[in-house]
C-alpha cells in the first residue's frame, strides 16, 4: 500500500455552510472581475479577449513535404516574428500534409501575406507544394463566434431542463447558477491570462459544463437520498453531510484529470497549452461551484422534502 493513503481520512465532517457566505463574497468578485475583463474594450468581436483566427479572421494555407514528412516545429520557428500573430500549424491528413493558420498583418493584403508565407516556407523546408489557400472573413468569423455563444446558452439551457426533471426546479436553479458562475470565470481567466479565444477554447468551456454538471448531479443525487433518509435534520446539515459524504469521489476524479491535462499542458506543446490551462481551471472551479455555488442557492431556495423513504442498501450476500 502506497503510505500516503493512510494520512487521508475515512470520514470528513467539514462546515462547508458556515463559510458560505464568505465564498459568495470571494464569488461575487471574481465574476464582476472576470466581466469586466472579458467585456472591456466594447470592441467587437471579441471585446477584451484575445481572438483567435476562428474569430478575427485570417487565412488557412494548406502545404505538403511529400515524401519526406513536414517539420512542423520549423515551420513555427520560421513563421515567428513575422507579424502574423498566433500561427496555429498542425498535421492534416498525412505527416507529409499540415496546414498553417494565420493573422494577416496590418496593412498588407492577403495575396500579399500568402505570398510571403510561401516564400518563407519554401526557403525553410525546400521542396513545398501549396494546395490550398482560403481567406477567413470577418463575416465569417462573426458567425463563427455567434454560433459559439449559442452553443454555450443552448448547453446550459438544456443542462437546467435536464436538471429539472430529475430532481425539482430548485435543484436546476442551483445548478445553472453554478454553470454561469463556472462560465464567467472561465472567460476572466481567458482575459487575464491573454489565452486565445478561438473554437478550441469554446469547446474547453462546453466540456467544463459537462464536467462541473457531472460533479453538481453526485452532490444532489446524495442530497435528495439524504433528505429522504433524515426528515428532522437542518437543512444546511443535510448539505454538509451530502457533501462530505461525496468529497473523497469529487478530490479522487478532480485530480486524476488535472494530472492528465498537466501532462497534456507541458508536452502538448503550443497548440494544447491554452485548452489545458482552461480545463485545469474548469475542473478546479468546477468542483468549488459544485459545494459553494450550487448547493448554498439551494439552501436560500429551500426544498420540498418528499414523504418517501430511502431505500437501504443491502450488500449483495444478503440478497434473496
Amino acid at each position: 500500500m502506497w503510505p500516503l493513503i493512510k494520512l487521508l481520512p475515512a470520514k470528513t465532517n467539514f462546515r462547508f455552510v458556515a463559510f458560505s457566505k464568505i465564498a459568495a463574497v470571494l464569488s461575487i468578485v471574481g465574476l464582476i472581475g472576470s466581466l469586466l475583463l472579458a467585456a472591456l474594450p466594447f470592441e467587437p468581436p471579441c471585446g477584451g479577449l484575445n481572438c483567435g483566427i476562428d474569430f478575427k479572421g485570417g487565412t488557412v494555407l494548406e502545404f505538403s513535404t511529400a515524401p519526406k514528412p513536414v517539420d512542423l516545429g520549423l515551420v513555427r520557428q520560421t513563421l515567428a516574428g513575422k507579424g502574423l500573430g498566433d500561427v496555429q500549424v498542425q498535421e492534416f491528413g498525412s505527416p507529409t500534409s499540415a496546414v498553417v493558420r494565420f493573422e494577416n498583418p496590418e496593412g498588407v493584403t492577403p495575396d500579399a501575406a500568402v505570398a510571403a508565407v510561401r516564400a518563407d516556407l519554401t526557403r525553410a523546408l525546400g521542396d513545398v507544394t501549396f494546395q490550398r489557400g482560403d481567406s477567413i472573413g470577418a463575416k465569417v468569423s462573426g458567425e463563427l463566434f455567434q454560433a459559439g455563444m449559442m452553443a454555450l446558452g443552448l448547453a446550459i439551457v438544456l443542462m437546467l431542463i435536464y436538471i429539472w426533471f430529475r430532481f425539482e426546479l430548485q435543484f436546476g436553479l442551483g445548478a445553472v447558477v453554478g454553470l454561469f458562475h463556472d462560465v464567467i470565470l472561465t472567460f476572466g481567466l481567458i482575459a487575464l491570462l491573454d489565452l486565445e479565444f478561438s473554437l478550441t477554447s469554446i469547446a474547453a468551456i462546453l466540456t467544463i459544463i459537462g464536467y462541473s454538471m457531472n460533479d453538481t448531479v453526485v452532490v444532489f443525487d446524495r442530497f435528495r437520498e439524504n433528505l429522504r433518509k433524515y426528515k428532522r435534520m437542518p437543512l444546511a446539515e443535510i448539505i454538509d453531510l451530502s457533501i462530505n459524504e461525496t468529497l473523497s469521489r469529487t478530490v479522487i476524479t478532480g485530480s486524476t484529470g488535472i494530472l492528465a491535462l498537466l501532462g497534456l499542458a507541458i508536452f502538448g506543446g503550443p497548440t494544447l497549452f491554452a485548452f489545458s490551462i482552461i480545463m485545469i481551471f474548469g475542473i478546479i472551479i468546477g468542483t468549488y461551484s459544485s459545494i459553494y455555488v450550487a448547493a448554498p442557492v439551494i439552501l436560500l431556495w429551500g426544498v420540498k422534502r418528499g414523504e418517501e423513504e430511502a431505500e437501504p442498501i443491502r450488500p449483495a450476500s444478503a440478497r434473496p
